[in-house]
């Protein structure tokens, strides 16, 4: 039990992200997505230990936060946001029959390029607000961002036979897969401050939008799902 859990932890972080974890033959990729949440703790503390450094050396709290954030996209390979891209340039679309054909595209156009413009902006703007519990913020941020895919994966049905998500929704059936991860998340959050929770919240509701928009969910949206509740949840804690 011990080993396929540590075999399916590494088999997230190799499809979540582009860290050089060691690969084998026994890597469990059915079910990954009850341990996203774990993995976007462990991409912010990754990204929080560069913020420590940059600033020990010095390094402004503004340029701090865009090259924290840059360094965030490249641990994951902007496959997130690829997908956030997508589904926007799918929703731009009026004829609903289509959206999926357009999501599918693999050409970039305007309303997906926009959209990475604003995810970017609101991210590095919204840090180089925060100046306490950067470590922490960044790794709980994280963590919701992932946390509200695995709940959209388990609630929602998927809109295609076959796509990049569609092997996590054969594994995830039941909500009861995102529990144990939200109960780590809701002890961080309250850690760091209580107004952090509301990263729940805003993951389950911009799945629930999209779930609207759509009628269900692809592997587009379960990125688009980690990369609105990121950047809505670090504008939340700008208040703070």
């Amino acid at each position: 039990m011990i080993n396929q859990v540590w075999n399916q932890c590494l088999a997230a972080l190799t499809f979540y992200t582009c860290l050089p974890i060691p690969t084998s033959a026994n890597l469990e990729f059915r079910g990954i997505a009850r341990f996203a949440p774990i993995v976007g703790l462990i991409v912010g503390g990754l990204v929080g230990a560069i913020d420590i450094s940059l600033a020990y050396v010095g390094v402004p709290i503004l340029t701090r936060s865009a090259i924290d954030i840059t360094v965030w996209l490249a641990i994951t390979g902007g496959l997130h946001l690829d997908g956030a891209m997508d589904t926007a340039d799918g929703l731009a679309v009026m004829n609903p029959d289509r959206r999926l054909e357009v999501m599918a595209d693999s050409a970039t156009g305007a309303f997906g390029a926009m959209t990475a413009v604003i995810v970017l902006m609101l991210k590095t703007l919204a840090l180089s607000e925060i100046e306490t519990d950067r470590v922490l913020i960044l790794m709980t941020v994280a963590g919701w961002g992932r946390w509200g895919q695995l709940v959209a994966i388990a609630k929602y049905p998927y809109l295609k036979p076959t796509g990049k998500g569609a092997f996590h929704k054969e594994s995830i059936r039941s909500l009861w897969e995102a529990v144990p991860t939200f109960i780590v998340l809701i002890g961080l959050s309250w850690r760091v401050h209580p107004i952090l929770i509301g990263g729940s919240a805003i993951a389950v509701l911009v799945g629930a939008w999209l779930n609207r928009k759509l009628g269900g969910q692809t592997g587009d949206t379960y990125g688009a799902i980690v990369e609105w509740t990121e950047a809505f949840s670090l504008c939340l804690l700008t208040a703070i």
